[in-house]
């Protein structure tokens, strides 16, 4: 049993029987009143965000959680495959349970959280970023550049990201995850 002391992001909890993992957490401290938490949940089985707000104090049951490293192999359909980098085993997951699979590509490193008591996997935890190749834009207009414009483009594993204008196909381009959004030119 923990406390809301103890809220941090990708604590796992349970709440309203199910398991909710938290996204973002804001603790309050009003000039009057009691404190409190406000958070952000996401349910590791259906997916469903919520936001709630937990009293200074309040008792939180918190679920033990065990974190192992696998590599993507592939998906077919829904169905995405993994591997264990230490034993080699395989599992097979599927799509809602993963954060961002359109970003996933065949030989990433991800992190999958299993709840201690039943080995069941709750969620895929992608890395911060990825570096993915640009597949198709449209060339950029030159002169263009005068306001931070951007264009649609398609990357590797078929994902829509907005880039700058100088951006061309052939280019690596990093991809931060959690936003999907542009971040840098890989080198």
């Amino acid at each position: 049993m923990a406390n809301t002391s103890d809220i941090r992001k990708g604590l796992c909890i349970k709440y309203n029987n199910d398991i909710y993992k938290i996204i973002e957490f804001l603790h309050v401290k009003p000039g009057k009143g009691p404190a409190f938490v406000r958070t952000k949940l996401k349910s590791l089985t259906s997916g469903k965000v919520l936001d709630n707000t937990f009293s200074a104090g309040h008792k939180i049951d918190d679920v033990r959680v065990e974190t192992r490293s696998y590599q993507f192999l592939y998906s077919d359909g829904t169905t995405y495959h993994f591997m264990n980098t230490d034993d080699y085993n395989q599992i097979s997951l599927q799509e809602e349970i993963l954060d961002a699979p359109e970003l996933l590509k065949e030989g990433e490193i991800v992190t999958i959280m299993f709840n201690t008591e039943d080995s069941m996997p709750l969620t895929v935890e992608m890395p911060a970023s990825v570096v993915l190749e640009v597949t198709h834009t449209e060339p950029g207009l030159k002169g263009n550049t005068a306001t931070n414009a951007s264009k649609p483009a398609v990357v590797e594993t078929g994902a829509k990201v907005n880039v700058p204008l100088f951006i061309n196909e052939g280019d690596k381009i990093k991809i931060d995850t959690e936003k999907g959004s542009y971040m840098e030119r890989a080198k």
